[in-house]
């Protein structure tokens, strides 16, 4: 059992968010590059999400997925980021109790969303490399609505008694969080109480996502890899490209993820910063660098980005009502 010195607890209804304490003196100046990822992340699903939906030949699956994955990107930037550049440019670090709570869950539930997505991602490119003839047979409409139907419900399901095995408490250590928003380990941390139960329940929640979800990554791989291997040599690198991008999108996702979980479970010295660094790779890489790689590596997309700016120059360079337009141009 744990026991606790209770003169060094105390009640309160308000938690106090970190800036990058050792750079105090810089995070004015830190606050305008966060700004610039937080804009290219906008910019980027945003026009991700625009150019799948206008365009009917990208209303098939593997797409379907990616405008999924795209505004969850958004929404999980957009719901730490605004708070990050208040602290960092207004010193606004108070944050109250149930409002840490709400948004602790919603970090969480996007992020078992997003592991979700992942997953529904890696059978797509199973189906279409392992299956290719019964690709639009297996992946209908009703399918995907089931597939995300449950990636939501999951989340939910898992991530809902998360804020309710916190809230529990009334007794804390300290009111100062290491990051720039709320999570489960941190305010865990801080409880004077005995934690068992959100020890088991965080352990529980991260082999349901992380493991189950890389776990199911790695098989599809796995069987890709086994068919691609039966195939002809010129056809290797094409079925290989075709999961390129997925792959980035899977790293980009686990790796801060794993750091920022491993930083936390694990008590080094001097770590402070080094939970600042995940934390804020954890939530502003993958909204950034998913645009990036998928407007790269998918030739529709890529297609689609050309034309989109082609229009957008030509507005520019010729301005004027249409007639003036053509008469310019002959």
């Amino acid at each position: 059992m744990l026991l606790y010195n209770k003169s060094m607890c105390s009640i309160s209804s308000d938690f106090i968010l970190s800036g990058i304490p050792s750079l105090d003196d810089y995070n004015f100046w830190i606050g305008f590059p966060l700004l610039s990822l937080y804009m290219v992340a906008v910019i980027g699903n945003l026009s991700l999400l625009y150019i799948i939906k206008v365009d009917q030949k990208l209303h098939e699956p593997m797409y379907i997925f990616l405008f999924m994955l795209s505004a969850i990107d958004l929404f999980i930037a957009t719901t730490a980021m605004p708070r990050m550049l208040g602290i960092l440019w207004f010193d606004t670090r108070q944050i109250t109790f149930n409002m840490c709570l709400t948004q602790m869950f919603f970090l969480h539930f996007l992020s078992a969303i997003e592991s979700g997505i992942l997953v529904a991602m890696a059978v797509d490119r199973y189906v279409a490399i392992c299956h290719p003839l019964r690709y639009s047979s297996i992946l209908t409409i009703e399918t995907i609505t089931k597939i995300s139907s449950v990636i939501v419900v999951r989340g939910a399901a898992l991530m809902i008694p998360i804020p309710l095995i916190i809230k529990r408490f009334t007794l804390w250590k300290d009111n100062l969080l290491t990051h720039s928003y709320c999570l489960h380990p941190e305010l865990m941390n801080l409880a004077c109480a005995d934690v068992t139960i959100n020890i088991i329940y965080g352990l529980f929640v991260i082999l349901s996502v992380m493991g189950i979800d890389s776990l199911f990554i790695s098989v599809s791989y796995l069987l890709i890899i086994k068919t691609i291997v039966d195939l002809a040599e010129d056809a290797h690198l094409k079925a290989f490209s075709t999961c390129a991008a997925h792959i980035c999108a899977v790293l980009i996702y686990y790796i801060p993820l794993i750091g920022l979980s491993v930083v936390h479970r694990f008590k080094f010295n001097s770590t402070q910063n080094l939970h600042i660094l995940f934390g804020n790779i954890y939530l502003l890489l993958p909204p950034v660098i998913n645009p990036l790689i998928y407007g790269i590596k998918t030739k529709q997309i890529r297609s689609r980005f050309s034309k989109l700016f082609s229009k957008t120059t030509n507005r520019v360079n010729y301005p004027g009502n249409c007639d003036t337009l053509c008469l310019y141009r002959t």
